[in-house]
């Protein structure tokens, strides 16, 4: 097989060695520019010959066959076209036929562009360019011009996916749930204001990450997050092992007023924050280093251990205890479950990665409307999702072994998992 695969390569590659050998004799480039002339010159003879391939199946004979033939229908000149390639402009003469019913595929009527701009244009906005930029960057590369409106009719399409997007229906179970805001400013009138974007990231019970909605508010607060978990169970969200967020007002509460079950984790990075405001500067590194010693500590009693050291080094700052002591219960419960599972729920930055990834592009300012920002933010979903590349997590072996040493959690697994 190795030997056919080995053969195949060979005359695929002198094949493109004989036609680019035909090009530099014909053309003779001298620089890039002058080489992708010639290419350019090429399409349109390639399109036409296409073309009359369409049209003869179309037909059901060749242009030269002057026999009998099994149809009244015939050919009927041309139709003269200009369209858009990566190339730039190309003259492309498209064959007619006389009661007007062939559909070339190939260059399909009505359309000028082969160019696939759509989805140049959709990657690039997925990458927070500006319209202007984009317009810009198209002329610059492939050499015709794409007006603005033309852009916003391209990714105005995006909307209906989008919202079909976050109104489909969800796995009925879920690990793990990562929830986070970001905020992003949207103009309204005369002002602009500052919108909170809701963002969930689930793992499901194979270890795949999906992103389950993107919610708009002009604030952050229990009332909303209660509404979104709401909608959760309402798009088939039945259970839910661990809910790792930060410190909101009352979302604790609020998330296990849906998910009743739900192991709700106080994001320990977020902790570390909130108490730094109490630290000097100068002691940021022997601080940060002493509480890991607690958080990472091997196991409860080690962890109890080190938080015993950890107060009576650092008693000077009792603000900065005082922020350990109150969430305490959220370090404790860490160690009712193994290493690999207490890296995954300590901290939320599996779900701030992706509102990182939303920073980049939404940081070009303003909006002018909600719907602008979705486009932008579910576009670049779609971008994480092919980066992700419908992967598992890493290390998802050993989190569901460490999960099924706990009967209660793996009794709940087992309810849903197919195998």
């Amino acid at each position: 097989m190795e030997t056919t695969q080995m053969s195949a390569r060979k005359k695929k590659d002198e094949k493109s060695a004989a036609i680019a050998q035909a090009i530099l004799d014909a053309y003779k480039p001298t620089n890039r520019e002058e080489m992708q002339e010639a290419i350019k010159d090429i399409f349109g003879p390639m399109f036409e010959a296409i073309l009359q391939g369409e049209m003869d199946a179309h037909l059901g004979y060749e242009s030269n066959d002057h026999g009998e033939k099994d149809t009244d229908n015939r050919r009927n000149g041309y139709i003269h076209k200009t369209v858009n390639s990566t190339y730039g402009p190309i003259e492309v003469d498209v064959p007619r036929d006389r009661d007007a019913s062939f559909e070339p595929e190939i260059i399909p009527k009505r359309s000028k562009d082969v160019s696939g701009i759509e989805d140049k244009v959709l990657s690039m906005y997925a990458r927070g360019m500006s319209q202007r930029d984009i317009a810009s960057t198209i002329e610059d590369i492939y050499g015709f011009e794409i007006s603005h409106e033309k852009i916003s009719q391209i990714t105005d399409r995006v909307l209906e996916t989008a919202r079909e997007w976050q109104n489909r229906p969800l796995q009925r179970f879920y690990t793990f749930m990562f929830v986070d805001c970001l905020y992003v400013t949207i103009r309204q009138e005369r002002e602009s204001k500052n919108y909170a974007v809701y963002t969930i990231l689930g793992y499901d019970i194979n270890g795949y990450k999906d992103i389950l909605g993107l919610w708009l508010s002009e604030s952050e607060s229990k009332h909303n997050w209660m509404q979104i978990f709401d909608e959760l169970k309402g798009r088939g969200v039945e259970d839910v092992l661990f809910i790792c967020m930060d410190g909101v007002s009352g979302l604790e509460e609020g998330a296990r007023s849906i998910f009743k079950d739900a192991i709700v984790q106080r994001c320990i990075v977020h902790l570390i924050r909130n108490s730094l405001k109490y630290v000097p500067s100068k002691d940021y590194k022997k601080y940060t280093s002493d509480l890991k010693k607690v958080y990472g500590a091997i196991n409860l009693e080690a962890a109890k251990s080190a938080f015993d050291a950890f107060r009576n080094e650092w008693d000077k700052y009792p603000g900065a205890i005082a922020v350990w002591q109150r969430n305490w219960q959220h370090v404790e419960q860490l160690f009712n479950y193994g290493s690999a599972v207490r890296r995954m729920i300590y901290t939320t930055n599996a779900v701030e990665s992706v509102n990182s990834s939303f920073r980049k592009v939404t940081k070009q300012g303003a909006f002018p409307n909600e719907d602008a920002l979705i486009k932008l933010l579910y576009l670049r979903v779609t971008e994480l999702y092919k980066k992700w590349n419908d992967r598992p997590v890493p290390n998802w072996a050993m989190v569901r072994n460490q999960l099924a040493n706990n009967e209660n959690l793996e009794k709940r697994i087992l309810k849903y998992d197919r195998f």
